[in-house]
């Protein structure tokens, strides 16, 4: 399984209604996109949003990534957000990594998007950990219910 990890902080609450308004496209496309196996999305502290999603292979992601509400995205995130890192892996499991083992990946092999405002802590090798209330954690639709009459 491929397994891709991202945290985006936004760098003001101005920018939260049309980020929310992409992202639900875009978690609603990786639902529906082949290869899509599950993922979750979780709201931190400070307006910093993770994603967690597990894909077949990394040519379904990257179909995803280049493609419909995640394309149109994209951009955007570079005005957006004050820090944007992403992490990918391999792993043999079927099982989608928990937040903590996310948190460590990212960690350990952070890839820093670039950012036109950078706040403090975009690039350092410090990543804060996810704070993991349960009301925080929200999974990605399941490719199976929506393939449901």
């Amino acid at each position: 399984m491929f397994v891709s990890v991202t945290r985006l902080r936004l760098r003001s609450l101005l920018f939260l209604p049309q980020f929310f308004n992409l992202s639900s496209g875009s978690i609603q496309q990786a639902a529906a996109s082949p290869g899509f196996r599950g993922g979750a999305t979780l709201f931190d502290r400070k307006f910093t949003f993770w994603t967690i999603t597990m894909w077949d292979g990394e040519r379904d992601m990257k179909s995803y990534r280049g493609a419909g509400a995640h394309a149109q995205a994209m951009p955007k995130l570079a005005v957006w957000c004050s820090e944007a890192v992403v992490s990918h892996w391999n792993q043999d499991s079927a099982e989608l990594p928990s937040w903590p083992d996310a948190h460590r990946h990212l960690m350990a092999s952070p890839r820093w998007s670039t950012v036109r405002h950078p706040g403090k802590y975009h690039g350092q090798v410090a990543i804060r950990e996810p704070d993991l209330a349960a009301w925080r954690n929200t999974p990605m639709p399941s490719p199976k219910l929506l393939a449901m009459p």
